[in-house]
């Protein structure tokens, strides 16, 4: 077994990896992440880097270079053209960012699940009781991005990003074992809602991007230069249109995305826990009436 291997075994055992990633000064470490990861001399940024690979799996094949100036350069690397093909069917909306299937399932009396046996309400997640009644009997799936993956996130279909909404909050690893443990954590961290409008039905879609520990922001630089954090818990309207697939933003770290859906485009029949997804692969199938049965989803 690789030292790599043998790290990586040893912090994912549950009680070490919840008091190394949680029991800690969260905010001050990923302010500190922040800028160190931005440190461009050469034994920093090769240290810096290789440590990263050894303690995460990183696959950087499909990386559009190879050549990094900062550890934070090589976190937020763009891809190589068509590394990630797009499904184009219309009637297909597609997953947002590569990720690990968790959670997924109808949002029932308001609730939605982050994992079994831990409930959340989807209005405390949007900040908002009336944008949450409107999802009711839809659709959430969440994408969990683990830290050696890609951290940029696309439009999951052609639409227009109507409202952006920031909202403050802690940042506690979001992986399976603090979602045991944290109840209702999706809606204390970090997070910068953002309604879509489709263009193939004028529906209402939500993507959720939701910070962690070690993300130093989420970043929309069509918002802006700066960071969403960098102007306060705040409601954007926007008009901001998007071509299925074009590049929305990204985590400067691992993270997750829920994607919230109405009751017309529920999951997929095969979509599966724990499934690695990547992004452009089919996520939600628009339904004319009742939603095809499959694989049943996650019951709280």
């Amino acid at each position: 077994m690789s030292l790599g291997v043998s790290l990586r075994t040893f912090l994912g055992q549950e009680n070490v990896n919840f008091l190394l990633t949680n029991r800690i000064p969260r905010h001050a470490l990923t302010r500190f992440m922040g800028r160190f990861s931005r440190i461009e001399l050469a034994p920093v940024r090769a240290a810096s880097i290789a440590l990263w690979r050894l303690f995460c799996d990183v696959d950087m094949s499909d990386a559009a270079t190879h050549r990094f100036p900062s550890l934070h350069a090589a976190f937020i690397r763009p891809l190589r053209p068509g590394a990630r093909p797009v499904d184009p069917d219309p009637a297909v909306i597609v997953a947002p960012s590569d990720g690990i299937v968790g959670a997924y399932g109808r949002i029932e009396a308001g609730t939605a699940c982050q994992i079994k046996g831990a409930p959340y309400p989807l209005a405390d997640l949007l900040g908002s009781a009336a944008e949450a009644a409107a999802f009711e009997g839809g659709w959430y799936v969440t994408l969990r991005l683990t830290a050696g993956m890609y951290h940029r996130f696309h439009a999951p279909a052609d639409a227009v990003v109507e409202q952006v909404r920031y909202i403050a909050g802690d940042t506690w690893n979001v992986n399976p074992i603090a979602l045991k443990r944290i109840e209702r954590l999706f809606c204390k961290n970090e997070r910068a809602p953002l309604t879509l409008r489709l263009e193939a039905d004028g529906a209402r879609l939500v993507l959720v991007p939701v910070a962690a520990i070690l993300v130093a922001s989420i970043r929309l630089p069509w918002l802006g230069e700066r960071p969403v954090r960098a102007g306060g818990a705040r409601v954007v309207p926007v008009a901001a249109r998007f071509a299925k697939g074009e590049e929305m933003g990204w985590f400067e770290h691992g993270s997750t995305i829920l994607v919230i859906a109405p009751p017309h485009w529920p999951p997929l029949a095969d979509l599966v826990e724990g499934r690695t997804i990547r992004m452009g692969e089919p996520l939600l199938r628009r339904a004319p009436a009742i939603p095809a049965a499959g694989n049943p989803p996650t019951a709280c």
